[in-house]
């Protein structure tokens, strides 16, 4: 310990003489600022924080990492869900949030290239007086900065229509693991290391610069929010929608629980009574919406009450409770766990009841908010951290969450990443040999295993194989097909 101690601060000093005085953060007061993303449930105090102004200055602190064997962590925001940005208490937490520049907009190739620390809705503020805009819309856009939407491939309430962050990044310039500057380009021919790198949660490099796409903004734009009875029925409502080959820009739906919570956040004014609310937008050519809504009118018949923006402003009013759900809970609850499950549309009434006999079999209350179109289920565990086993047992709830998405066919992450907090579960989703090969491409990065380690992966492997189970050779290294470093 003495001897990580000195490294570290030993360390800390070069960093000193690398970065103006007030871009490197030791103080343990200070350092506490930093000690978790957006789930607040997991917490380490960093050992030492450094906030680059530069490409070139983050290169040369990774580069000084690996001259002294210490691990690094990048941050954005800071708005992460999974623990990705986790901090290690022997390490180095590099935070790009100063890197805040649109360095070029080019509307005629519908591109704009923008540092790390840019929030997402910056890029649609930044283009919107032109007709265009940034498609991924996480709730967090406000805020959320485009390092970390590329670090864990985030998506949004418009991911339905448009996709998620990988379908709309062309380029990045990276640091690699080792602290070289490199341009990963969708064009580059060869592997696709660029898809590769987005979604990668800061195990394979630290983005420093990103080109996105832009969208031209479209035509019309119609946003309905039906209220149901019960969760049922909204969830029938979707399945029609879909079925009747409407592809909404964006579908959500919020049950009794989190609009409860909404309401007491930001008073949302959603209707009085509802078990559940359904938001649908249709936006393209204003001839296609308006025949799309009349099939939607007819879908919802079953809405006990059908509201329909008329504006900008009532569009932002009807978004405005489902936007704020995650941090609203906070107002019913002193504690929960967001959790990121995804199954098939045609799973959910299924897994919904499944969560609900959770809820009530381990006396957890569990609000569930998601984007019902493509089976990305956000249920929200809440829980009282003062109460004794209460934590406890929304973790229990939690996994066997996850579980129910596996179950049906689904997976344990849609948007918000594995990180630290679901790393445990990938065995369940996943074999050893998949595991294994996965890790192939995460050493061929970072042989040294000190970009953000400990995340994703329930164990380091294959670099070294410490501690990990296998012990004999890879498959795969053994045919010849891969090369262990």
């Amino acid at each position: 310990m003495q001897k990580g101690g000195s490294v570290l601060e030993t360390l800390t000093a070069a960093l000193r003489s690398l970065l103006p005085h007030d871009s490197v953060i030791a103080d343990p007061v200070r350092l506490r600022t930093y000690e978790c993303d957006g789930l607040t449930y997991h917490r380490a105090t960093p050992g030492v924080v450094v906030l680059p102004g530069t490409a070139e200055q983050v290169a040369r602190v990774v580069r000084l990492c690996n001259d002294f064997g210490v691990p690094f962590v990048a941050r954005g925001s800071g708005t992460g869900l999974s623990g990705g940005a986790l901090p290690r208490e022997d390490g180095v937490l590099i935070v790009t949030s100063k890197m805040r520049g649109i360095l070029e907009i080019d509307l005629p190739n519908r591109r704009a290239v923008v540092e790390p620390g840019v929030t997402n809705l910056a890029i649609t503020e930044a283009v919107r007086d032109q007709g265009y805009y940034y498609a991924p819309d996480p709730s967090s856009q406000q805020v959320c900065s485009i390092g970390g939407n590329v670090a864990e491939n985030s998506g949004g309430a418009h991911c339905l229509k448009y996709g998620f962050t990988v379908n709309h990044v062309e380029a990045c310039e990276i640091v690699t693991p080792d602290g070289d500057l490199v341009t990963l380009d969708r064009m580059d021919p060869g592997y696709d290391l660029l898809g590769a790198f987005i979604g990668s949660e800061g195990t394979l490099g630290i983005a420093t610069k990103i080109t996105v796409r832009l969208c031209r903004a479209p035509e019309a734009v119609t946003t309905v929010l039906a209220a149901f009875e019960s969760i049922e029925q909204g969830g029938q409502a979707v399945s029609a929608i879909i079925g009747a080959g409407i592809v909404p820009a964006a579908i959500e739906m919020m049950d009794a629980l989190a609009i409860e919570a909404a309401e007491a956040a930001v008073a949302c004014s959603y209707p009085a009574g509802a078990g559940a609310v359904l938001i649908v937008e249709l936006d393209g050519p204003a001839a296609e919406v308006e025949r799309q809504f009349a099939q939607l009118r007819e879908i919802c018949s079953a809405a006990f009450e059908l509201r329909v923006a008329a504006d900008a402003a009532e569009r932002a009013a009807i978004w405005k409770g489902r936007k704020s759900a995650f941090a609203a809970v906070g107002r019913i609850s002193p504690a929960y766990i967001v959790q990121d499950g995804v199954v098939p549309r045609t799973s959910l009434p299924g897994v919904l009841a499944a969560i609900d006999r959770l809820s009530k079999e381990h006396g957890i209350r569990v609000a569930n908010v998601f984007h019902a179109g493509d089976g990305n289920l956000h249920p929200l565990v809440l829980f009282d951290d003062a109460e004794p086993g209460a934590g406890e047992r929304a973790e229990v709830v939690s996994g066997a969450i996850l579980d129910l998405c596996i179950e049906h066919g689904g997976s344990i992450t849609g948007e918000h990443g594995v990180g630290v907090d679901k790393s445990r579960y990938m065995t369940r989703m996943f074999s050893e040999d998949d595991l294994d090969t996965m890790q192939l491409v995460r050493c061929a990065f970072d042989p040294q295993g000190l970009a953000n380690p400990g995340k994703v992966f329930p164990t380091p492997r294959l670099c070294g194989e410490v501690p990990g189970v296998r012990k004999g050779v890879h498959p795969l290294v053994e045919s010849g097909k891969a090369e262990q470093l």
